[in-house]
């Protein structure tokens, strides 16, 4: 059942995935490779990609040889999936709500998925469910205390004086998990799932200044929600402080070397 937190989330990245592909798309792609690998994915394994996105696990699992089945809640996300990796079975679907039958795939994966939705465990369980017994569940998400790659924007909204807008949803506390190893393990453990291991992906992100800034600009993730509530010349200011923060991450040939990581869980049903 969706949350006042999925409506808002489903709002949020309505109409997104063009905007999504230039600022963050790379970002999130970074660990696809660790987490097909965590779910044993390979050669004729049926694999459940939930929260697709523009495709890029489904493209590379697809790669591998895996038969996919990719899902997203949002349709321009699936508009791009389907062009871009037409061997895949693409539907929408919204989470925690699968379509499917108990125990029909080998492995699922979900990549920055789990952080976006109003019931954690309940997504997991509902992965759990759909994978057969013994099969492998991967999940990533962003940890906290954030790396470079995502405090970057707090700092300069605090900068610049924005103000946090009284609309925006957190998580009900009994719903909600630490974004550390052992949260996330134990978010994967309570769901059932057995040989849970779970580790830090650390990385560089190499970035345009003005695909970064677009992210936020073009209304993507809670920045973007922060930036489209701003007056304009409060969103000037934040251009400012913007300008002034990333010159401490600025390579040799003018993009952003900043610091990344993600969360990466799996376990076996």
């Amino acid at each position: 059942m969706a949350t006042s937190f999925d409506e808002h989330e489903r709002s949020m990245w309505a109409g997104k995935a063009t905007a999504f592909e230039r600022s963050v798309g790379d970002l999130c792609a970074y660990p696809t490779d660790q987490l097909l690998d965590a779910a044993d994915v390979g050669n004729g394994c049926r694999v459940l990609d939930v929260g697709t996105g523009t495709g890029t696990v489904a493209a590379r699992a697809v790669g591998r040889g895996a038969a996919v089945v990719a899902v997203d809640a949002e349709p321009s996300m699936l508009d791009v999936v389907r062009r871009r990796v037409p061997e895949a079975e693409v539907r929408q679907a919204v989470l925690p709500d699968l379509p499917f039958s108990d125990g029909c795939f080998d492995a699922a994966v979900s990549n920055f998925v789990i952080n976006h939705v109003g019931d954690p465990a309940a997504t997991i369980a509902a992965l759990r469910r759909v994978v057969r017994r013994g099969g492998r569940i991967a999940v990533t998400i962003w940890p906290y205390p954030q790396p470079p790659a995502q405090s970057l924007w707090r700092q300069v909204f605090d900068a610049a004086g924005a103000q946090r807008p009284t609309e925006m949803l957190a998580l009900p506390e009994d719903k909600d998990f630490a974004r550390t190893e052992d949260g996330l393990s134990g978010l994967l453990r309570e769901a059932g799932l057995d040989d849970v291991r779970c580790a830090v992906v650390s990385w560089v992100h190499r970035v345009d200044p003005e695909d970064w800034w677009s992210g936020p600009a073009n209304g993507i993730g809670m920045a973007g929600f922060m930036m489209r509530s701003q007056s304009p010349s409060v969103i000037a200011r934040i251009r400012r402080e913007y300008d002034r923060a990333i010159a401490v991450h600025l390579d040799g040939d003018g993009l952003l070397a900043l610091p990344a990581a993600a969360l990466l869980a799996s376990g076996t049903v």
